[in-house]
């Protein structure tokens, strides 16, 4: 295979006449095929006109793709016998038993299937920058509403808040949340310029987050001011929102997944849990989240396609983050209408793409797809 150089200088005009429109202020792009780099490009601006240019190294928040990161950290105790996916949550975390929820296993969580609430906060106005308080909060508060299964509710705090908990607890070494992601996953995979809270370092490169119409907005810390001003702490810990990263660093993470787990002789994971993580395990069933934007959008609503932890691109014709051009075994990861990477295991590509200013999320999915579209396409 190999890259269209015209289709390439048309991504480039699509996504300038984005720009050119005010639908974001910029963005940051690479794709490449088997390790080939078709784009790596920087575009517009942090916060419009008369802010600083974007560039390659910029690093950005990347919302739930953080996710991505706890669901390798999830991975990797399996694999070392620390958890299993039939491990109950309530099994590591004691506190976090009773009812419904007693008996729920990593495999709920990873699906988006256990039957909890999908909140975006455990207690409405709290901070959010210590993991100890939010996993307290969660316990007192998020009780299972339904039993595991039924549906597929993204959880866009507590699973992955549980699972980062998860992982601290059963860590070997006693490592706290954010060591044990350096230690294990940033520094072998040489990410440099990524981080679990926004490293001091690294704030002048940091594209601070503006919202426009996507909610919530309101992520508040204990020590940096402001309603969202937990991605600025650098000493925060949310493994479910909480990393910074720059795009070849996202780059780098994603096309260890394409490669079965390994990258530059660095083995991260081994492909068989990969394999698992990148099947469909909710079959038809929709995300109710997504269903709720379809609905709203006038759309159809469409399949969730969950892995443990990944969404896949599924089959069918719908709305999809991925496009409709990539394989059915595409998988990858979003955050809050800006950031994206996913993997296209069949035709070998892989895809990063993190961008200034928060879109409301059918806007998103369908810039998104449009972008993905015109790189599926211009692989040959």
């Amino acid at each position: 295979m190999a890259w269209r150089k015209d289709h390439i200088d048309h991504l480039t005009k699509v996504i300038q006449d984005d720009i050119a429109k005010d639908r974001y202020f910029g963005c940051v792009i690479k794709a490449a095929q088997d390790g080939d780099v078709g784009i790596e490009m920087a575009f517009g601006t942090e916060k419009g006109e008369m802010s600083k240019a974007l560039k390659l190294d910029s690093v950005f928040s990347i919302f739930s793709v953080t996710k991505a990161i706890t669901n390798v950290l999830v991975f990797r105790a399996i694999e070392q016998g620390q958890l299993a996916l039939t491990t109950k949550v309530s099994s590591v975390i004691p506190e976090f038993s009773g009812g419904l929820r007693q008996n729920l296993t990593v495999f709920d969580l990873l699906t988006h299937a256990s039957g909890l609430p999908s909140v975006f906060t455990p207690q409405p106005g709290m901070n959010i920058d210590n993991l100890d308080e939010i996993v307290a909060a969660i316990v007192r508060n998020i009780h299972s509403t339904e039993e595991p299964g039924r549906r597929v509710d993204y959880s866009p705090i507590a699973h992955h808040a549980l699972l980062g908990e998860m992982v601290r607890r059963v860590d070997l070494k006693g490592r706290s949340y954010r060591q044990i992601v350096h230690e294990d996953l940033f520094d072998p995979l040489k990410m440099t310029s990524s981080a679990i809270g926004r490293r001091q370092d690294l704030a002048d490169r940091h594209v601070v987050p503006v919202f426009g119409g996507n909610a919530p907005t309101e992520h508040r810390s204990s020590r940096v001011p402001g309603q969202n001003g937990a991605f600025e702490d650098p000493d925060a810990e949310m493994p479910w929102v909480g990393a910074v990263c720059s795009v070849p660093d996202l780059w780098r993470f994603a096309e260890m997944l394409r490669r079965g787990g390994e990258l530059d002789g660095e083995r991260i994971l081994g492909p068989a849990i990969i394999e698992l993580a990148t099947r469909n395990w909710t079959g038809d069933k929709p995300n109710e989240l997504y269903k709720g934007v379809a609905h709203r959008a006038g759309w159809r609503p469409f399949p969730a396609y969950m892995g443990l932890g990944f969404a896949l691109r599924g089959d069918g014709v719908h709305h999809a983050l991925y496009g409709t051009l990539c394989s059915p075994q595409t998988f990858g990861n979003y955050g809050a209408g800006s950031s994206l990477f996913w993997v296209d295991p069949v035709r070998g590509v892989t895809f990063a793409f993190l961008s200034a200013g928060v879109m409301n999320s059918a806007e998103n999915i369908e810039r998104f797809q449009r972008i993905s579209d015109v790189v599926s396409a211009a692989v040959v």
